[in-house]
């Protein structure tokens, strides 16, 4: 007897259509086998599958059992079919419907889960991304552990249906359970009630900084700060997405499909409705950063797509990671080919850094000499900082400024200057923030007083700067103009924006 159960396959973030065939022969001897390119997880799924139904009361059949997992060129992996074998198992044997009865339409639904031993449900990565393939397909519905039925919920028409054991997914296919799905949860209103972490007004000191966050947030500019240890720049850089436009309700699910497609994604958690900050560390690997694997998956540039990814330590890093980040910073998509398949992840992050001025985290030079300090700024190339667009100085807080009650502009506050700012910007250029802005387009809309373009002038002859640091300053100062609501760009917007190339004058 031949049964057949819908499944996915997770490609990248996004899951395509797996067609999960079980035969049985009962007349042949007892043989099972798994084909379709499975890797170790999926051929093991037999024992786990066989161990779960008979310790919830069924039979494993005797005979030839042959399980193909159709497309059969491309690999599977992961213990994601371990729920659609046991649902065809369980059909070969007529213990659940092959095609329409009582219960839910097997034909019209797609499963996916992993299996304990005792037949309870454990969750599994890119259940968002199988709720989309189903809606695409045009099935009525999706069977997944209750551990993410709430993530793929968040799609909008099709049913959900949360299974915490094999039994009760029986009974839902037999009709013994009424069939209840997850009603679909308002998006936008949780959004709306997301709340930061940390507050600015918390940060004590480094009003500087904080002016330059807000420019940052404003345009979607790049930013490095340098300062010794313990001023305050990881804190400012976590509070960062609080400045940032709330998370509309089509970029919280792509960030939530990405997330839960690196399983990452906590559990009950069914939708990420704050702006992701990531933070690796300085041993972190090129494949961590970037993405890879043998099939690959989203690295840390695409788990802080839509939100921060911050780097401190910053010449601590590898170079050959440093440099892997020159064409996601200006694509703002990541493309990781295999000899399988090419995968492309999204990557549209800000990029937040902090270093410090010496490998001792101090900020004399004298300390340990200017050569030393002049080596460790020297780990950062020209070209990755010229892709960063303001470099800012977080000097250490005097103690007595550190004894007063925190004051200062709050994180609703920053936030509702940048979004005046952005606002112009929408109604000027449409959905391009500053920062993306072409030298041709600068030339249109960013137009420089006289004087404005002889600061400009003399700033890139001292300094010796790039092109590309050319046009970083016109944006950033098309930024600060748009802060204070001027159409022209004035002298002082230009002398703030130069004044954002510290590492341009340290290094130079």
């Amino acid at each position: 007897m031949l049964a057949r159960v819908r499944s996915s396959l997770l490609h990248g973030i996004d899951a395509l259509p797996c067609e999960v065939e079980v035969d049985l022969d009962r007349s042949a001897i007892d043989k099972r086998t798994v084909v379709g390119l499975p890797d170790a997880a999926v051929t093991e799924s037999l024992q786990r599958v066989e161990a779960a139904l008979v310790n919830s009361g069924y039979t494993f059949p005797q005979g030839k059992l042959l399980i193909n997992l159709a497309p059969a060129d491309v690999r599977k992996e992961g213990p994601v079919y371990d729920l659609p074998i046991a649902v065809g198992v369980l059909a070969v044997q007529g213990v659940v419907p092959v095609r329409e009865g009582e219960g839910l339409d097997l034909r019209r639904h797609l499963f996916a889960g992993e299996l304990a031993l005792d037949g309870r449900l454990r969750p599994i990565r890119g259940s968002i991304a199988i709720a989309a393939l189903a809606r695409s397909e045009g099935a009525e519905g999706v069977i997944l552990p209750a551990q993410n039925a709430e993530e793929a919920a968040v799609v909008e028409g099709v049913n959900v249906y949360a299974v915490s054991t094999l039994t009760e997914l029986v009974g839902l296919l037999t009709g013994e359970l009424e069939p209840q799905p997850l009603p679909t949860p308002d998006v936008a209103s949780r959004l709306r009630q997301a709340e930061p972490e940390i507050d600015f007004s918390d940060v004590k000191g480094q009003e500087a900084v904080k002016r330059a966050i807000v420019v940052a947030a404003a345009g979607m500019h790049n930013l490095v700060m340098l300062g010794p240890a313990g001023t305050g720049k990881t804190m400012m850089a976590k509070a960062l997405p609080g400045v940032l436009p709330t998370l509309t309700p089509d970029e919280a699910v792509e960030i939530t499909r990405i997330h839960s497609a690196a399983g990452i994604l906590p559990p009950g958690k069914g939708l990420v409705d704050a702006r992701p900050v990531r933070s690796p560390h300085h041993t972190a690997s090129s494949a961590a950063v970037v993405g890879g694997g043998v099939i690959p998956r989203p690295g840390e540039i695409s788990l802080a797509h839509g939100g921060v990814l911050f780097l401190d330590e910053l010449p601590e890093f590898p170079r050959t990671v440093l440099e892997t980040l020159r064409q996601p910073l200006e694509d703002h998509v990541v493309t990781i080919a295999r000899s399988q398949a090419t995968v492309r992840f999204p990557a549209n992050f800000m990029l937040v850094a902090a270093m410090n001025p010496t490998p001792r985290g101090d900020i004399d030079p004298g300390e340990v000499g200017q050569r030393a300090m002049d080596r460790y700024l020297a780990r950062l190339s020209g070209p990755l900082l010229d892709r960063i667009d303001l470099h800012v100085e977080a000097p250490a807080v005097p103690w007595k400024r550190l004894r007063q009650p925190a004051s200062g502009m709050s994180t609703a506050e920053r936030r509702e200057q940048a979004e005046a700012a952005r606002s112009r910007q929408r109604e000027r250029q449409g959905s391009t923030p500053n920062s993306r802005l072409s030298g041709r387009k600068l030339d249109k809309i960013a137009p420089l007083e006289p004087r404005a373009e002889a600061v400009l002038g003399q700033a890139m002859s001292e300094l010796k700067l790039s092109a590309r640091a050319y046009d970083k300053i016109r944006r950033v100062s098309r930024t600060i103009a748009d802060l204070e609501g001027a159409e022209a760009i004035a002298e002082s917007h230009v002398s703030e924006a130069v004044q954002y190339r510290l590492l341009d004058r340290m290094i130079g």
